[in-house]
């Protein structure tokens, strides 16, 4: 196996031809890119996405919105935190041996284990087979943090046992919540596991962060969001096959095309913005990280709702037009705005550059009450504050230009 480009930091070579020392990534080096191995996991960390977002539309359809929501959200977290791990983990240590890949392929087994256990989760509230799959997903990290602690030295060393002892913590509190009866406290010990969860990186880093790459998690984070807004688009498209299939293509126009709109719009409006300019600081970094939770949910959300309008309209749903409408319009505001308060505002310098996003979500919630126009409205409201958005970038430059010309 060829030696990285520079070689790794603290000028240690490969202990051998499959086993490298698991020393720290330089956070400045050169043309450091997602690799295969981070896009298949990725690519596999969708299916779980895809049956979360499918549950959640038989759910919402079915007139159980609060319990679809509900459901989706503790699975989503449990997908997205799992994903988080592995990602800055990599950014910090991806030595790409045979011992790194084998454990990262765990992993994927382990998102695998648990996407075939959502829809046992969300029909019958049983998360046994979830909890399988993320105790193969957090045993396999707890693997990687030792053997980074193994190679460390001094506070490098004390940060990755924490994190490894943090892990294993967590997750016998996980197993302990498999077997607690399916009442209203579960929820509760639901969201203290979720907090001692984020807690965990807190606590480790406290004394002596790990090193990131500024721009490999951005573009790390900006393709999980491309595959995430990718699976809304499969799953409008399979929503509206089925819609073909009974003769209801006439009325499935404006949701196909309101649609569209929206994921293209999606699209423009975070990937506007080179991000990783502004995560310069481990503070910056841990709140766009852990906010990002909202912006890959709704993105998400926005395909599941979707099919919920499909399905209302061709007479499946159990929900009104307007309930069926927010099941868009609520998913999209809230990855509109949620982009713009971690993503796009850094870049946006005058007050009216700032105010159009927050004002294109409230504009797309008023959608809501459209009725059958609703999605395609939306869409329109999306596109048309991204062409807001150019026109006043152009005229800002142009006024830039013209102040320094002689």
């Amino acid at each position: 196996m060829s030696e990285r480009a520079g070689g790794p930091p603290g000028g240690r070579g490969p202990v051998g031809p499959l086993l490298r020392t698991m020393v720290r990534r330089d956070p400045t080096e050169a043309h450091r890119v997602a690799t295969p191995l981070e896009l298949l996991f990725d690519l596999c960390f969708v299916v779980a996405v895809a049956q979360a977002g499918g549950r959640l539309v038989h759910a919402v359809a079915a007139g159980h919105a609060g319990q679809g929501v509900a459901g989706y959200a503790m699975t989503f977290f449990a997908v997205w935190w799992a994903w988080m791990n592995f990602t800055w983990f990599a950014s910090a240590y991806d030595t790409d041996d045979v011992p790194y890949r084998l454990t990262t392929l765990v992993q994927i087994a382990g998102v695998l284990i648990l996407a075939a256990g959502v829809p046992r989760a969300f029909d019958r509230t049983d998360y046994s087979i979830v909890l399988i799959g993320y105790v193969v997903m957090r045993l396999a990290l707890t693997t990687q943090w030792v053997r980074a602690a193994r190679s460390e030295r001094g506070g490098a060393r004390v940060t990755a046992l924490r994190y490894a002892v943090g892990v294993v913590l967590v997750q016998i509190g996980w197993v302990a919540f498999g077997f607690l009866p399916h009442t209203d406290v579960k929820v509760w010990v639901f969201v203290v596991l979720a907090a001692a969860e984020l807690a965990v990186p807190m606590v480790a880093e406290h004394r002596r962060p790990t090193p990131w790459h500024p721009h490999h998690i951005a573009e790390r984070y900006g393709l999980f969001t491309l595959i995430v807004l990718g699976e809304t688009v499969a799953a409008a498209t399979v929503g509206v096959q089925g819609a073909l299939d009974r003769g209801s293509s006439t009325r499935l126009l404006p949701i196909a095309a309101g649609g569209l709109l929206i994921v293209f719009a999606a699209y423009w409006i975070y990937f506007v913005v080179p991000i990783h300019e502004h995560l310069r600081t481990g503070r910056r970094a841990f709140l766009w990280g852990y906010g990002h939770y909202l912006v890959f949910s709704t993105a998400a959300g926005i395909g599941a709702g979707l099919e919920v309008v499909i399905e209302q309209v061709i007479g499946q749903a159990h929900v009104g037009a307007t309930s069926a409408a927010a099941s868009v319009t609520v998913p999209t505001a809230g990855f509109v705005f949620f982009t713009w308060l971690l993503h796009a505002r850094h870049h946006q310098p005058s007050p009216r550059q700032q105010a159009v996003l927050p004002l294109t979500a409230v504009a797309i919630l008023a959608c809501t009450f459209a009725g059958s126009w609703a999605v395609l409205l939306a869409g329109f409201v999306a596109a048309l504050s991204v062409a807001v958005s150019l026109i006043q970038h152009h005229r800002i430059t142009r006024s830039s230009e013209a102040a320094t010309m002689p």
